[in-house]
């Protein structure tokens, strides 16, 4: 059920089961490692992760799991989150473009994601309440830290979901697009986005993951950003970057 299409610099990793809203099962969360692996090993500088049809990823595939011999814990530490690490760490940006559903571990894929612009009719939020379980995949720290306490539980408790438009607006994503624009902006950010400079982009990524997980402060994050900048002096982009600059052209980035 996944597709991977890489055009120039650009991989596509597409979530094709719209039949069940791209719904995961084990060997789909095999297929997504599958793909990333294939997508580095080809060199491609940046990423889309999208999904076909009406929804992006409305999560787990539960249609045959047997609760009295489910064993979520496994499905959750083994299966979805060194996914979910591999995706995170991938050596180029990715960008994800989120329509429908995007649930549970969905929701983790959007989250593992750099960059995720969304349609503004999507639907996002913890619909675990209906099932007797709780929200997973990173979803409490993403709502706890963009939304506070009171409306990431007022969310889990109502399994009320929130729109594309609305998530934007509460700062959970990066913009959102008009849902018949959606992948066709994305695709055109990516496509743009492979042509800069990449080390320099991830050392970007490195910073602000810093920040976020360990809550640095200003000097703190300053200092690291001084010793990622002094790193980059001696990458070919930093200095086809500049020379561009002083020459006054577009920079020819070779992503090292």
């Amino acid at each position: 059920m996944i597709d991977l299409k890489i055009t120039g610099a650009v991989a596509e990793v597409v979530l094709n089961a719209p039949q069940k809203m791209n719904a995961l099962d084990e060997s789909a969360l095999q297929e997504l490692h599958s793909a990333y692996d294939d997508a580095a090993q080809a060199g491609v500088r940046a990423l889309v992760l999208r999904g076909e049809g009406r929804g992006f990823c409305a999560g787990r595939d539960i249609s045959n799991v047997i609760p009295a011999t489910d064993d979520a814990y496994d499905y959750l530490a083994n299966k979805v989150t060194p996914l979910l690490k591999k995706m995170a760490a991938f050596p180029a940006p990715t960008f994800a473009a989120v329509q429908g559903a995007c649930l549970g571990v969905g929701l983790g894929l959007a989250i593992a994601t750099d960059v995720v612009y969304v349609g503004e009719k999507a639907k996002i939020g913890s619909p675990f309440a209906n099932l007797g379980a709780t929200l997973d995949s990173g979803g409490h720290a993403l709502f706890t830290e963009r939304l506070g306490a009171h409306r990431t539980l007022d969310l889990i408790y109502t399994a009320e979901l929130m729109s594309g438009a609305d998530a934007v607006r509460a700062g959970l994503f990066s913009r959102a697009i008009p849902d018949e624009e959606l992948l066709e902006f994305t695709l055109a950010k990516a496509h743009a986005v492979s042509e800069g400079a990449t080390k320099a982009f991830l050392a970007s990524r490195q910073l602000v993951a810093e920040i976020r997980d360990q809550r640095l402060g200003l000097w703190e994050s300053m200092e690291n950003e001084n010793r990622v900048q002094g790193e980059l002096c001696s990458s070919s982009d930093y200095t086809e970057g500049f020379a561009a600059f002083q020459e006054k052209r577009k920079p020819n980035f070779s992503g090292n």
